[in-house]
């Protein structure tokens, strides 16, 4: 089962926020799956999308660096290029320096702001890495 040959480099790669909102619905798709098949993918999205627009944004997809796919027997597996960390990361950093002005301090209290929707867990997870930041930082 061979891959189908994508370069995962920076340049090449897009992040989901430069996508179509279909495409990125798409991505969304394939990671929640992990690997999936246009009809898999086109079941999951629902029955506004018709089988051939799926294959053809799967080919976009392709296209920029995003998805790739192997083959098993007369079906194609799609998955995404990048680990879903990855691309939260770089659409965290991009949501961080346009709206915060590249201040992580800054992302971190407008999360702060929201508490009454943090659970007590989300809120112990939040002390504990700040504590963990705090002694590396020392």
């Amino acid at each position: 089962m061979k891959k189908n040959p994508v370069s995962t480099t920076g340049a090449d790669m897009r992040g989901l926020e430069d996508l179509a909102p279909r495409e990125r619905q798409v991505v969304e798709c394939v990671y929640r799956l992990q690997e999936a098949t246009a009809s898999q993918i086109q079941e999951a999205l629902g029955p506004d999308l018709s089988n051939s627009a799926v294959r053809a944004m799967l080919a976009r997809l392709e296209t920029k660096g995003v998805l790739q796919h192997r083959v098993d027997g007369q079906r194609y597996l799609y998955s995404a290029v990048a680990p879903q960390a990855q691309v939260r990361e770089s659409a965290l950093k991009k949501l961080v320096g346009t709206f915060f002005n590249n201040s992580k301090a800054s992302a971190a209290t407008a999360l702060l702001g929201m508490s009454g929707e943090l659970s007590a867990k989300e809120l112990d997870d939040l002390e504990a890495m700040i504590a963990k930041a705090r002694q590396e930082g020392c």
